[in-house]
C-alpha cells in the first residue's frame, strides 16, 4: 500500500489518498468539497483533468478508454502517482452529448 498527495489545480487543496482508496472516498473524509452525484462511476459529476500523474480507474464506464488517459472520475480512480487534478473538467464525450440535447429538432415540413 503506498500513499499520494493528490493536489487540486488553482485550490490550494491537497489530500493524501491511498493506492487502495477513491480520491473521493478520501475528500469527503477530510472535507474537502468534491462534486459527485452517481459514486459508480457513470454520471461524471466528479470529473477532474488529469494535470500531472496516474489514476487507475477499471470501473470507470462513463468515460471512453482515450477520454480515460485524460480525465478522472474521483469516485472510481484510485492514485498510482503523486497527482494534480483540474476539478470540473469534463471529457469531450459529455459536451457532445450536452450539444446534441440543445440542438433544435430538425423540422420535417
Amino acid at each position: 500500500m503506498a500513499d499520494y498527495t493528490v493536489e487540486f489545480a488553482g485550490t490550494g487543496e491537497t489530500v493524501e489518498v491511498s493506492d487502495t482508496e477513491t480520491i473521493l472516498s478520501r475528500c469527503i473524509e477530510e472535507g474537502i468539497a468534491q462534486e459527485y452525484s452517481c459514486r459508480v462511476g457513470m454520471c461524471l459529476a466528479c470529473s477532474a483533468e488529469i494535470v500531472e500523474g496516474e489514476v487507475t480507474q477499471p470501473a470507470a464506464r462513463g468515460l471512453t478508454d482515450e477520454e480515460a488517459e485524460s480525465y478522472a472520475l474521483t469516485c472510481m480512480a484510485r492514485p498510482q502517482s503523486d497527482l494534480v487534478l483540474d476539478r470540473g473538467k469534463y471529457p469531450p464525450s459529455i459536451d457532445d452529448e450536452a450539444a446534441a440535447s440543445e440542438a433544435p429538432a430538425a423540422d420535417d415540413d
